[in-house]
This record gives structure tokens, C-alpha cells and sequence, in this order.
């Protein structure tokens, strides 16, 4: 009995580490246009042979946050990358992140607090100081 709690703990892990992973894969393969939008999370449960319940269920049980959650936060970080490390305008980004520019400034703005504008400048203006 004990080896088969462990087991399905194990399995949990292995999940949560999977849905991550395929994050971060599908994420670059939707900036580098390999892929043409995001996928849905029933999609992606579908792609790691499990129903939307389960692995919503299992990365809340790991976690404390729905899979949408760590979708939006990864989408975040590499829209934040992209606006300190390219030259591309926000609307670029926003374009390339398969969002209308006008709905991606409020989604940043929800999650981080500012503009993707604003989070631009303070942060490259701040690493210029910061280089010299």
C-alpha cells in the first residue's frame, strides 16, 4: 500500500515537471513560429496522454495554482525577455506571442504591474547604469 502512495506522489512530480517542460518547448515553438498559436490546456493535457481534469487536478494538488496560472507566468517571462534582449517594439511582441498588441499590454500590465512599455524602460535604462 505504502509503495503505491509513493508511487502515485512520484507520478504527480513527473506531471507537474512534464506540463512544464512542454510549457517551455510550445512556448518557443510559438516565438519561433514552428507553431502558429498557443494551444489550449486541454490540448496540452490531451498531448501529455491525460484528461484536462486530471491535469488540472494534479498541478493544483502540486502547486496550489491552476495550470493557466503557470501558463500566463511563462508567457510573461519570455515576453520580458523579449522586451530587455531584442529590438522588436511591443507590439511585435505581442504580435509574435499570438496576442492583439492592445490585449497583451492589459495582460502584462495585470501580471506584472506595469506596461510592457514601462517594464522596457525602467529595466533597460537600469542595466545600462548598471554596464557602464
Amino acid at each position: 500500500m505504502r509503495e503505491t502512495h509513493q508511487h502515485i506522489l512520484k507520478r504527480s512530480k513527473e506531471i507537474t515537471q512534464n506540463y512544464f517542460q512542454f510549457l517551455d518547448k510550445h512556448i518557443a515553438d510559438v516565438v519561433s513560429g514552428h507553431v502558429a498559436d498557443f494551444m489550449e490546456i486541454n490540448q496540452i493535457a490531451s498531448e501529455l496522454f491525460l484528461s484536462h481534469k486530471h491535469l488540472t487536478d494534479i498541478i493544483q494538488q502540486e502547486t496550489g495554482h491552476h495550470p493557466c496560472h503557470f501558463y500566463d507566468v511563462k508567457i510573461i517571462e519570455k515576453a520580458k525577455q523579449m522586451l530587455l534582449t531584442t529590438d522588436k517594439s511591443v507590439a511585435d511582441i505581442a504580435t509574435t506571442l499570438t496576442y492583439d498588441p492592445s490585449n497583451f499590454s492589459k495582460f502584462f500590465k495585470k501580471m506584472v504591474g506595469q506596461t510592457p512599455g514601462e517594464f522596457q524602460k525602467e529595466n533597460k535604462s537600469s542595466e545600462k547604469f548598471t554596464t557602464k
